[in-house]
C-alpha cells in the first residue's frame, strides 16, 4: 500500500513541477518533437526567446539531483532501507512509475492535445504534435537515466546515518 501512496505523491509533486514550468512553453522547446523545435527556432517571434541546449541540460541535471535527494530521504527516512540493493531496487521502481505516469497521462494525453502547448506558426503541424513515438522514446531514455540515478540513491542511502 506504500508504494501507492508514494506514488501518487510523485506524480502529484512531478505534476506540480511540470505545471510551472510550462507555463512558458517555450522553456520546454527540447520537449518537443524535432520538426517542431526546428520550425520553431525559424521563426522570428520567437528568435531571442529560444533557450540554450547549455540551459536544457542544467535543467535535466538540476530535476535529476532534486529527484535524486527526494528519493533518498524517502528511501532511508520513510522506507527504512539501509541496502543498496533495496534502495536501487525500490527508487528505480518508484520511478518507473512516474516515468511512465509522465509519458502517458502528462506527454501523450495532455501535451499532445492541449492547444496551449501549441506555438504559434505550428499549428499546421498536428501529426508532429501528436507523436506518440516521441514521448514513447522518451519513456526509455527516462529508464536509463533511472539507472544512473537510483544506483547513485542506492549508494548515498548506504552510507547514510
Amino acid at each position: 500500500m506504500i508504494i501507492v501512496i508514494e506514488s501518487i505523491i510523485l506524480c502529484v509533486l512531478f505534476t506540480v513541477m511540470v505545471y510551472a514550468i510550462s507555463r512558458e512553453p517555450i522553456k520546454t522547446l527540447y520537449n518537443y518533437p524535432p520538426k517542431i523545435q526546428e520550425r520553431v527556432k525559424s521563426l522570428d517571434e520567437y528568435k531571442d526567446k529560444i533557450p540554450t541546449q547549455e540551459n536544457k541540460i542544467v535543467a535535466k541535471v538540476f530535476a535529476s539531483i532534486i529527484f535524486l535527494l527526494i528519493i533518498c530521504v524517502v528511501l532511508r527516512y520513510i522506507n527504512g532501507y539501509r541496502t543498496f540493493i533495496e534502495s536501487f531496487g525500490y527508487g528505480f521502481l518508484l520511478w518507473t512509475i512516474v516515468n511512465l505516469y509522465d509519458a502517458i497521462v502528462l506527454d501523450i494525453i495532455w501535451f499532445c492535445h492541449d492547444k496551449y502547448f501549441v506555438f504559434k506558426g505550428t499549428e499546421d503541424m498536428v501529426k508532429e504534435y501528436h507523436n506518440y513515438w516521441f514521448h514513447i522514446k522518451g519513456f526509455f531514455i527516462g529508464e536509463v537515466l533511472a539507472l544512473i540515478i537510483c544506483s547513485l540513491a542506492g549508494i548515498i542511502i548506504k552510507f547514510m546515518l
